[in-house]
């Protein structure tokens, strides 16, 4: 298979990919409720609303098969929306429910940074390691540069911070439009918060890189030069 084809092929699965996820996460949902709650109630089609995206979620990890940072995240993602799922309590609380998954997953962000081992680097190496092992032996050995480090610490910070805002208005949300409104409503939210926050760190990290070697690259020439001095 040439190049072309290959690319073609990539392209047929990603857009095949992209129109199960938003089938999952956007149509089946909101199908389900819509055509459930009149005869089963709201609390009920809610819950039966939540299984596509659940299952989808579990599918998608059985399908990497690949046990990592990512895929950690990953899992605890879906065991939190299982005991959302278990619990009990009426329409509203079980929609706010959900949405603490992803206010857990961004203090997780924020805890990390403050244990002193920011998530994006873990999730970064993960994604390096996927690809190359060579490039993700080089992005470990970044360790220890400090402005390397500080780059980790922000970036963190910055998907901590947003996870914890999105969960915030999400469950603002939750309040102020119909069930059926928010089904629609939550997952634009959701992708949207994650497209920012991905174009921000693609921005955010190629600067930094380029900052970084520019450092790296006139402290190698210092060092040369006292050598050559003494």
């Amino acid at each position: 298979m040439d190049k072309i084809a290959q690319t073609r092929a990539a392209r047929r699965d990603r857009a095949l990919y992209w129109l199960v996820e938003i089938f999952a996460n956007f149509v089946l949902p909101y199908l389900v409720y819509t055509q459930t709650q009149a005869k089963i109630g709201q609390v009920d089609a809610l819950l039966a609303a939540s299984l596509p995206p659940i299952l989808w979620s579990m599918i998608e990890f059985a399908w990497r098969r690949q046990v990592d940072a990512v895929s950690l995240l990953v899992i605890a993602g879906i065991v939190l929306s299982l005991l959302a799922f278990f619990g009990g309590g009426s329409a509203r609380f079980l929609q706010l429910r959900e949405n603490l998954v992803t206010g857990v997953i961004g203090l997780v962000f924020l805890g990390s940074v403050a244990a002193g081992k920011p998530l994006i680097y873990l999730l970064a190496r993960a994604g390096m390691a996927r690809k190359s092992a060579a490039e993700a032996k080089a992005f470990e050995q970044l360790r220890g540069d400090r402005y390397f480090e500080a780059s980790m610490t922000i970036m963190t910070l910055v998907w901590g911070a947003g996870l914890v805002a999105q969960t915030a208005l999400a469950c603002a949300l939750v309040f102020a439009m119909p069930i059926a409104t928010y089904l629609i409503v939550s997952p634009v939210l959701g992708y949207g918060v994650m497209a920012a926050l991905a174009v921000w760190t693609y921005f955010y990290s190629k600067r930094r890189r380029r900052i970084g070697k520019q450092m790296r690259t006139a402290a190698a020439a210092r060092a040369t030069a006292r050598a050559d001095q003494s």
